[in-house]
């Protein structure tokens, strides 16, 4: 190959090089704009609202600071030998040939001995402050205990007798001790905001804790493959105040109101003499059913259908019409009610607040 012919070769290879970076760059900064209108915010594990998500950001931060500037000292120094060491077309000689120089083989042999010594003592530091929740100065923390099942999650508060679904509600500025596991396959549960991913295995407990330090809603996702629905198993986890905190747990432990409306009457109906019994449990009422979520207080809740879809009578309406075409593999079967059924269906679970 010729001057002339390694020279474009360099030239091609430089602007492909460049091609790929603007590219890369393009698509990192116009990735919001692929973002569906109107979905809920994304959750992100960069902007924490607790201290055990906030150790975690804290030490991915130390991190990713310490490995770019790793990368630019290396590139640096690939970029400058490439320059200055460079082929001449004038020069037909060999290029003196160094065979070692200890000061730097030692220097890079300490520096990186260095950098893993120091990122082993704060990750160990990091795990000794996630696995010890802080102490408790006002308010005793609170049990929950977090069931997975294809595809949605169960929570139980044992301290007050409550057993819901698909919302995770929590008061703020409070240690939620949360004790994990599954009825069926092995689950993740993972609010980025709040904690980082614990397993859930059936037949285990597995415990962590989380604590919303502001009021707010905090999305999550299951974080380990479970089946066709993986990515429609999510979390939702409200944080109260404590004030509000202890209202929700006022109404979540006392049963529902009767309906008045002749529509949710026959929709309870419907329910009581139906399938629907055997799989959900209404507190004071003959559905003690446990394979499925319990209803008693779905019409309070922010979400259906494990977190995928918003509470409304329009999205409950296409639930109840199609449970599997809306999340494959549900347990939930198509049970092929006709329109009436499913509005008085939607006008009873809406009443259960």
């Amino acid at each position: 190959m010729n001057g002339s012919s390694r020279q474009r070769s360099r030239r091609g290879g430089l602007l492909v090089s460049v091609l790929t970076l603007v590219m890369g760059l393009a698509l990192v900064f116009a990735a919001p704009a692929f973002a569906q209108e109107g979905t809920p915010p994304q959750p992100s594990a960069l902007n924490p609202v607790g201290p055990n998500s906030g150790t975690i950001a804290t030490l991915f931060t130390i991190v990713l600071a310490m490995a770019v500037v790793v990368f630019v000292i290396v590139e640096g120094l690939i970029v400058f030998s490439a320059i200055r060491f460079r082929h001449k077309a004038r020069d037909a000689s060999e290029p003196t040939q160094v065979h070692g120089n200890t000061r730097l083989e030692i220097a890079w042999t300490i520096a990186p001995a260095v950098i893993v010594v120091t990122l082993f003592v704060l990750a160990l530091q990091g795990l000794q402050t996630i696995d010890t929740p802080p102490a408790q100065a006002a308010n005793d923390p609170v049990t929950i205990k977090v069931i997975g099942h294809r595809f949605w999650w169960e929570y139980q508060y044992p301290d007050y007798h409550i057993t819901t679904a698909t919302d995770l509600v929590i008061p703020v500025g409070t240690v939620v001790n949360l004790e994990l596991t599954s009825v069926d396959v092995i689950h993740s549960f993972w609010i980025p905001q709040l904690n980082g991913k614990t397993d859930a295995f059936p037949n285990r407990i597995n415990k962590t804790w989380i604590q919303a330090n502001t009021p707010g809603v905090y999305y999550g996702q299951c974080a380990e493959l479970c089946g066709p629905s993986h990515a429609n198993m999510r979390i939702v986890a409200i944080a109260k105040t404590q004030a509000d905190f202890d209202q929700w747990v006022k109404q979540q432990q006392a049963a529902p109101a009767p309906s008045t409306d002749p529509l949710a009457q026959r929709g309870q109906q419907l329910f009581l003499t139906g399938a629907c019994i055997g799989c959900h449990t209404i507190d004071g009422t003959a559905a003690q059913g446990q394979v499925g979520p319990n209803l008693t207080h779905m019409g309070s809740r922010t979400s259906i259908a494990g977190g995928m879809l918003s509470n409304t009578d329009g999205n409950l309406r296409r639930w109840l019409a199609d449970p599997p075409g809306l999340k494959p593999d549900s347990v939930m079967p198509n049970l092929n009610l006709s329109k009436d059924d499913v509005n008085a269906l939607v006008a009873y679970l809406q009443s259960l607040k």
